[in-house]
Parts: structure tokens; C-alpha cells; sequence
């Protein structure tokens, strides 16, 4: 599913607990352009607060190896509550 934000758009390519509020994201992306540059952003929910971040694809110039997009399974794991709601957007490329 697509989904446009900020003028840019995603796809939403995980969506667990069916947790994905656009109102939300958007509210919270409102006048941030810090996240336009990722390939990628998590949302999850810590006691009910969206928390968000931002990783690149690994051939992406800025990534390193806590924003790099195939380690964000171990992020989740690691830096999330077990068992929280949370999702993936995806930039479509233009």
C-alpha cells in the first residue's frame, strides 16, 4: 500500500499489529525534513508514543552500521519493547 507524506512517497511494506496511522506519521513528520533523506523509516510504539528512525539501503553513501537497512531486524530486537506494534516504509523511487 502507498501511502504520500511530506511530498514523498512509501510504501508500507510491514505493517505489524496493523499499527500504521498516516494522520499520525504525518503529524509527527510536519515541518521535519530530517527524514527525507533515509530509503527507509521505522515507526514503533513505546508506551503508546510513536518513536521513529531512519535507515538507508546498504549501496546508500551515508549508511553505516546502525542505519543500515539489513540490520534492522537486530534493531527492532534490541532497541524496541518486545512485542511492540510497528511498521516499515519503503521511498518509492520517482
Amino acid at each position: 500500500m502507498k501511502k504520500v507524506i511530506n511530498d514523498i512517497e512509501y510504501e508500507v511494506v510491514e505493517n505489524v499489529k496493523d499499527c500504521f496511522d498516516q494522520q499520525e506519521v504525518q503529524e509527527k513528520l510536519n515541518d521535519v525534513d530530517y527524514f527525507n533523506d533515509f530509503d527507509y523509516i521505522l515507526g514503533d510504539y513505546a508506551y503508546d508514543k510513536l518513536r521513529l528512525k531512519g535507515f538507508y539501503n546498504k549501496n546508500n553513501k551515508k549508511v553505516n552500521d546502525i542505519n543500515n537497512y539489513d540490520r534492522i531486524k537486530d534493531y527492532i530486537d534490541n532497541y524496541c519493547s518486545y512485542g511492540c506494534r510497528y511498521f516499515i516504509l519503503k521511498k518509492v523511487s520517482k
